[in-house]
Formats: structure tokens, sequence, C-alpha cells
């Protein structure tokens, strides 16, 4: 009975008319196998797993639907939802592996399941996104990534079809608590690491694509862990006009910051919630709206800190004393309405707009007294470990009252139209930024005595032997006032066509973004510039027995200053920045191919960025620090490499490669590494169950990325410091055991029948105990005035239990 059973697999999903109505009773068969849509069009079919499978859908008065060479791994579950359409052919013969249908776009898409199944610190999209070539950052707390070179701010994202935005003074990992993308609530995630379509905005690196669900029954999902406890639930009414998908969630990340080397006493709230409404007025016209709000308080009391570092032959560390407080709060919701309207079966459009508004604010007094000395090593020493010499003894004030009123509005028109394999779609949009700032930052650092003054003429003096009789200054301080508007106006327009040229299959897109733009404020003159980004892609699939596809993409992506880009690092605005701009020049190619009897596929890349009017920029921990003057030209380059498929039956894996270099030329001083020059990155998720046991699932990822550039003491000048962090290891595993899923229901009287999902199992983050940081801390020596580098380390090994239900 297991022998026959583990030859098998699933499709399932719901069938859809041009309206996203469901349809009932349509029939559909693969080969001896076949089945019906219920009233809610909802199917699930039995198939033979690693064969080429063909199903066919039929219903009458719509067209077939024909999926072709579908290659399921035993006991998957493949997910298929069609569109079944009246008076028009279908275009039948899509090729389907179980990686996915070939990306003629360069898009990567990920299953959901997969999102919310693979272990994390932060786990959900940004956690996947981290296994895949080409993105990466060091730090398991932040959701924040960086793709190619690029930065946090250079990267898009849309969840279905709304821009969504982050926190602004978010400058810690610790003070992040949910991403915007709440993972119970998915059903498709897309991502495009660059030479992307011209349909998609102004940012220079990537951009995420993530689509809600639309539910077709009922349905409520309860998880939880020891880092926190969230439910979705999925709703629709009788006459399948009104459906909803609501989310509430709260997380609470005190167990990983309690095993850092500071001790604290830490009390985060991080909840947020968020609803996806969809009424259909008839079979053409849609309305959506969705609504989020999430309110981050982070409050933390620091206490101690012991830092080890230094070689085997001279080992140091760096011990602190804290006094004060950090409390900072962000407040963001977002609300959108979208209307759908199909005028016919080959014209869509729709309009959207969204308001969003972010509160946020930051107050903190930390008073950190420390001493830099010698370790005791002694073996069989009672103070072994323990600082025995001091070196240095000093104390560091830092003080922030920052505050931030954001309000972003977004009004925008989109459409489409397809016949007969050819495509043309447009757009416009609108948006306005009122963005209300105050700063006051400062940090003064007292060293044996003396209070160390800024490196600036003014400032000079022979302090200590010389006794100064000056003001107390800051040894860096920012004090701003900033109101920022901007009106933004964009459009794009592309035309694609999937043909023939002789044998082979080829695909085409040509498309045009324009954008013009104008900032205004209170202490300075408008200004306002006016960008072209011409964009397009070639694909071919030729007509080999190899099964094989090539990709092609080449655009101009230009990003205007967003706010922060707007600001220097003394917080004051320069109304001249300009858009920076990137030169995209991608090569790809995807081959599948069957390796011990099942299905695999190697999608490769290489890609070069040639980026100029570069607006140079710092990272510390997340938060992004620029200097405004764009004035630099830059370059990325690289391969991606990423080998997808069933290593184990009836899971997916993958294991990602990447190499990459990116230096940036500050007025013409000549080429230096830029901060998010991680040469190598090498990451694995791997699936799989215990052959006897086949409930009991494993889930893994590892990642191992080669350490960027770890700063330089303050104003020092980056072409006469350059070191580099550690490089970054980190292995997350987890174990669960399936009760009730798809494919194990029971019957009526047993206490799992009620389920229609349940799992239980625990995780162990960071597997290895590695020691990762994210930033240094600069400590001075008084005797050499030498400065340390004390690397500030991230979580340690954790262990977490969780559950999940379906009802």
């Amino acid at each position: 009975m297991f022998a026959a059973k583990s030859q098998t697999a699933s499709v399932a999903g719901t069938v859809l008319d041009q309206n996203n109505l469901p349809i009932s009773n349509v029939n559909i068969v693969s080969g001896n196998l076949g089945t019906t849509t219920d009233n809610n069009g909802y199917y699930i079919l039995q198939l033979t797993a690693e064969t080429k499978n063909t199903i066919t859908f039929s219903h009458l008065g719509h067209e077939n639907v024909i999926l072709e060479n579908l290659v399921l791994t035993t006991n998957e579950t493949f997910e298929f939802n069609p569109v079944m359409k009246r008076d028009a052919i279908q275009v039948a013969g899509v090729d389907v592996t179980a990686t996915g249908k070939k990306s003629i776009e360069g898009i990567t898409t990920i299953s959901p399941e997969v999102v919310r199944k693979i272990p994390g610190a932060n786990a959900g999209a940004e956690n996947i996104l981290k296994l895949l070539p080409g993105v990466s950052f060091n730090n398991e707390l932040s959701t924040q990534y960086n793709v190619r070179g690029g930065n946090f701010d250079e990267n898009l994202v849309y969840v279905n079809g709304i821009e969504v935005y982050r926190p602004f003074l978010v400058r810690s990992a610790q003070q992040e608590g949910l991403s915007f993308v709440n993972s119970d609530m998915i059903t498709g995630l897309e991502f495009s690491s660059g030479g992307f379509q011209a349909k998609y905005g102004d940012k220079l690196s990537s951009v995420l694509d993530i689509t809600y669900k639309n539910p077709v029954d009922f349905s409520l999902r309860v998880q939880g862990s020891l880092l926190g406890a969230g439910t979705t639930l999925e709703t629709i009414s009788k006459n399948k006009k009104f459906s909803s998908i609501t989310g509430v969630r709260y997380r609470d990340n005190s167990l990983f910051v309690n095993t850092q080397r500071t001790e604290t006493n830490f009390n985060p709230k991080f909840v947020d919630a968020q609803s996806y409404l969809t009424y259909r007025f008839s079979k053409k016209y849609h309305l959506s709206f969705l609504g989020a709000f999430s309110i981050n308080d982070y409050q933390n009391e620091p206490l101690t800190r012991q830092t080890n570092f230094g070689t085997i032959n001279d080992p140091r560390a760096l011990l602190v004393f804290y006094e004060g407080q950090e409390n900072s709060k962000y407040n963001n919701a977002l609300g959108a309405l979208k209307a759908d309207y199909v005028v016919n079966d080959n014209t869509k459009i729709d309009i959207i707009t969204s308001i969003y508004h972010a509160q946020e604010e930051e107050f903190s007094d930390v008073i950190a007294s420390y001493e830099l000395g010698e370790i005791d090593t002694g073996l069989g020493s009672e103070n072994l470990g323990e600082v025995t010499t001091s070196r240095g003894i000093g104390s560091q004030i830092n003080r922030a009252r920052n505050q931030l009123d954001a309000l972003i509005f977004n009004f925008s028109h989109r459409g489409k139209f397809n016949k007969e394999g050819k495509s043309l779609e447009w757009g416009v949009k609108f948006t306005h930024e009122d963005i209300r700032d105050q700063l006051r930052e400062s940090e003064f650092i007292d060293s044996a005595g003396f209070f160390i003054r800024p490196n600036e003429p003014e400032f000079v003096n022979n302090q200590p032997e010389e006794p100064f009789t000056g003001n107390i200054v800051a040894f860096e301080s920012v004090q701003a006032t900033n109101f920022v508007k901007t009106n933004r106006f964009s459009g794009f327009a592309q035309y694609s066509q999937q043909t023939k040229l002789g044998p082979h299959d080829v695909y085409f897109n040509l498309g045009l973004r324009a954008q013009h733009w104008v900032l205004s404020g209170e202490a300075f003159d408008d200004n306002s510039q006016t960008l072209f980004s011409p964009r397009g892609q070639f694909s071919i699939k030729p007509d080999w027995k190899k099964d094989i596809l090539f990709r092609f993409a080449m655009g101009s992506y230009q990003q205007p200053p967003f706010y922060r880009e707007l600001r220097d690092l003394t917080g004051t605005i320069n109304p001249n920045v300009e858009a920076q701009k990137s030169v995209h020049y991608v090569l790809g190619s995807e081959f599948s191919f069957n390796l011990w009897d099942r299905p695999f596929t190697l999608i490769s890349e290489a890609y070069y960025k040639d980026l100029t009017n570069v607006n140079t920029y710092t990272v510390e921990d997340v938060r992004v620090r620029y200097a405004a003057q764009n004035n630099a030209t830059a370059f990325a380059y690289g391969f991606d490499f990423r080998l997808t498929g069933t290593f184990v039956p009836g899971a997916e894996s993958w294991v990602s490669l990447g190499y990459l270099q990116t230096e940036e030329n500050i007025d013409n001083r000549g080429f230096i590494s830029r901060p998010t020059d991680q040469r190598l990155k090498f990451a694995v998720l791997f699936q799989d169950y215990v052959p006897t046991i086949p409930n009991l699932k494993l889930y893994l990822n590892l990642v191992y990325n080669t350490g960027v550039p770890g700063g330089s003491p303050n104003n020092a000048d980056p072409y006469q410091f350059q070191n580099r962090l550690r490089d970054y290891r980190r292995a997350d595993m987890g174990i669960s055991y399936i009760f009730a899923d798809s494919k194990n229901q029971y019957p009526q009287g047993h206490w799992l029948h009620k389920f229609k999902e349940f799992s239980f199992g625990f995780e162990i983050f960071n597997m290895f105990n590695n020691q990762n940081s994210i930033t240094n801390t600069w400590v001075r020596d008084v005797d050499s005035q030498r400065q340390f580098a004390v690397p500030n380390f991230l979580t340690s090994r954790i262990l977490n239990v969780k559950f999940g239900m379906r009802f």
C-alpha cells in the first residue's frame, strides 16, 4: 500500500472564469483519471508522479484549458488555478516541471508553502529571498535585504499591484518586528533581481510581487510559537460575491535579544492586522480593499555587555555598563482601493488609489561606560576570560529625539490588452509625498577624563596637555527640521509577443517608462527632473532535444530620490539631488534535465550594472545614511547559479551560488568597495522526510556569505580605512510532524477530523552557534591612540517550539 502511494502526486486548485468567479462541474481529465469541480470551483486530482502528465479542463460554453508536460514529484501537491474563457482560443501547451513553469520574463516564482514552512529567525517571504543567489543581508532579525550590490532602499514591493512601504526611522534590526507581507495570506510570490520590465517602478535593484488570496471557502488558520502567534480568517458569502481574508500577528523578539552579549530589560511589542476584501458587483466589475495597520513599540533598557575579540596571541575584551533606555515607536497604516473592470475577453483595466501614513518616533538616552582591556588566558586561572589590565576607560552618551510624520498618496490606472499571443500594457500614476521630520541626535565621547571633540578645524587643541575652556560639544550631532513635499507623475507602455522564429519559440518585450517629479519645501527652491527609461527583454527556447531556454534583458533604471536620499549626513536636505541611474545587462538560461530519474532545473545568470549619478551612502545596522551629493560612479557585476529540484522524492530543494563585485569611484579618487560588496554567496534550502514515517518532515536552510565592508571610525576617510566584517555563516533547522493536511484526512468521529491541517514541531536557529556580526563599535586605546573594531555579535543558538492548525 505504501509503495503504491509513494508513486502518486496531486494537482489541486480552483477553476475560475474570466471574471474570477468559480465554475462548478468542470470536467478535469488526465489519461484514465478524472474528476469535476465542486460548487466552489475547487478540485483535486491524483496523478502519476515522476512522469509527464497532460490535464484537460473542459466546460460547456468555455474553451478548453490544456496543461501539458506537468511533472510532479512523489507526494507533491501542485496548485493550479486555471481561468476559462468564453469565445476565445485558450493558449495550450504550458510546460511545467516540479520547479514551476519556465520564466520567459526572468521572474523567480516560489511556492507559498515553501515560504510558510522553511524556518528562519524572521520567517516569511524575505527569509526565502535571502536563500536566492544575488540576495543577501547579514542580519537574521531583519526583513530587509540588498540585491546585487544595491541597498535596502532600492527594492520595490507590491501586494496585489499596490506598492507598500517600510518604516523610515528604523536603525537597528532589533527594532524591526514584522514584515509587511503576511505569509499566511499569500497565494503567489514572484521576484526579479534585475532586468525587470517597464511595468514595474523606478527602483535600481529588484521587484517583489506578492499576490494575496481570494478565498473560495471558509477557513481559519492558527499558528503560534515561543516568538509569537497569528491567526488568519478566510470567508466567502453564499452568493460568492464577497470574499475576505484577514490576518492578525503578534511577535516578541526577546528570545533572540536575550541570547546576545548585551544584557537588557527588553519589552518589544510588534502587532499588525491586515485585511484584503473583494466584492464582485458583476462578472465584469470587482472592487477590492487592502487595509493594514502595524504597531512596533520597542523598549530597551541595556544593562551590561562584555565582548571578547582580538587574536589568540592578543586577546582583548570590551566591558560596558549602561544607564538609560531606548523607546521607539513606529505606527504605520495603509488603505488602498482597487477597481477591476473587464471590458471584454481581451481587455482589462484597473484603478488603484492608496494612502500610507507613518508616525514614528525615536527617544533614547543611553550612557555607556566602557573598559577596554586584556583578558586572562590562563587555563587554570580562576579569572579565566575576565579583564585583567585596562587599556582604555571612557564613556559615551547617546541621545536622540527623532520624530517623523509621513503621508503618501497614490492614484494610478493600468490596462492590458491580450490577443493571439500579443500583449499591450500601459499605466499612469500620480504620487504625492508629504514628509515632516525632526532630527535631534548627539553623541558625546569622554575618554580618560576629557571630552573628545569633532575632528574639525575650529576644535583643534592640545587637550588634555593644555586646558581648553570652550563649551562641551558633541563629537557627532545632527540637528535638523525638514518639511518636504514631492509630486511624482509617471507612466509606462510596453508591448510583448510570443511567436516563432523558424522552429524555435521566441518571446520579446519592449517598454518605456517616463517620470516627472517636483520637489518643494519651506527652506529651499523647488527642483524638478524628467526621466525616460527604455527596457527590453528577449527569450528563445530552441527546438532542441535538450530542454533549455535563453534570456537576455537590457534596460535603463533611474531612481528619483525619496526623502532619505535627499538628507545628507547632517540631516540637511539637499534639493539638488537627482535620480541615480543604472543600466542593467542580464544574460540567463534555464536548463531542465532528469537526474536520478527526478526532474531538476539549473538557472544561471550573468549580469553587469553600470551606475552613474551615484548617491553614496554608509550602512549602520539597517539604517542607510546618504551623502546626498550624486558625486560618484559605480559598477556591479557577478554570476548567479541555482540548482532546484527533487533531491529527495516528493520535496523541492535548491542550492544557490553567487559571486558579486561592486565598487564606486567618489570624486574621481579611484574605485573602492561599496558597503554591500559581498563577494561570495552560498545557500541551501533542503526539505526531507523519514521514508518510514513520511509525515515527519525536516526543513533546513544554510547560508554562507563572505564579509562586507565594516565601515570606519567616525570621520575617517573611506579611502584611507577599509576593513571587512567576518564571514556570515548560519544554519536553521525545523522538524515538524504533520498530523493532518490535504493528503492526510480522517473520518468523522476521529479527533483529527475537524482539522484541515495540523502540525507540531520545533526549530533550532543558528544550529552551529556561529558568532556573526553586523557592525563594529569603535573604541580608542588611550595609551597608543589606536582604535579597535569591536564586533557587535548577532544571535546565538536558540530553540523554538511551534504549532500550526487550519480548520
